[in-house]
């Protein structure tokens, strides 16, 4: 994919350079100054998200959670692993908060336990949809890019990115347990 990218880039840079070489440096440094932009304010959203994810972790808040949606993961995962469940339930919070980069530590370390499962295969294929399908609360990471691009309305995308997940993560689960059998 990098070669891709780099490909790309040295062909627009020709075509760039050929047609308007005052434009060039210009341009380039414009992007770069937008991509720092843009870093800094998802090193900011990313921040505030992941100090409010901590501090619900110390609390107790997390632990709460986990032991409020553990019948259904539990049901849902099929496994009885204590310590994977409540990465699951970490995984799960910080990607219906819109925080996916914040998720994947938690995520990684969940596939790492199912795979010590009686139904590990079932398991992270569940875990994995889930994470695909993206089901966000709070589209935080969308909302703030909006809003940092200057949108008129930055929230406009809440319905169509709470509905088209929904739909996704149903469909998904549906298949995994189509695919990977009704038996327990």
């Amino acid at each position: 994919m990098n070669v891709l990218f780099l490909v790309v880039f040295l062909l627009s840079s020709a075509a760039l350079v050929a047609e308007d070489p005052a434009a060039f440096l210009p341009a380039l440094l414009g992007g770069a100054e937008k991509a720092v932009g843009l870093c800094l304010t998802l090193a900011a959203v990313y921040t505030v998200w992941l100090g409010l994810l901590r501090v619900a972790e110390d609390s107790g808040l997390l632990r709460g959670m986990a032991r409020a949606v553990k019948p259904v993961t539990k049901k849902l995962f099929r496994t009885d692993d204590e310590e994977a469940l409540g990465q699951i339930a970490v995984n799960l919070s910080a990607n219906f908060l819109g925080m996916g980069g914040a998720a994947t530590p938690a995520g990684v370390s969940a596939m790492k336990l199912l795979g010590r499962s009686e139904r590990a295969e079932y398991a992270r294929a569940m875990l994995f949809v889930i994470n695909c399908a993206g089901l966000q609360l709070f589209p935080t990471t969308v909302i703030s890019l909006r809003a940092g691009a200057g949108a008129a309305s930055a929230y406009d995308v809440f319905l169509p990115i709470l509905l088209s997940s929904a739909a996704a993560l149903l469909l998904g689960a549906a298949l995994v347990m189509l695919v990977y059998g009704r038996k327990k």
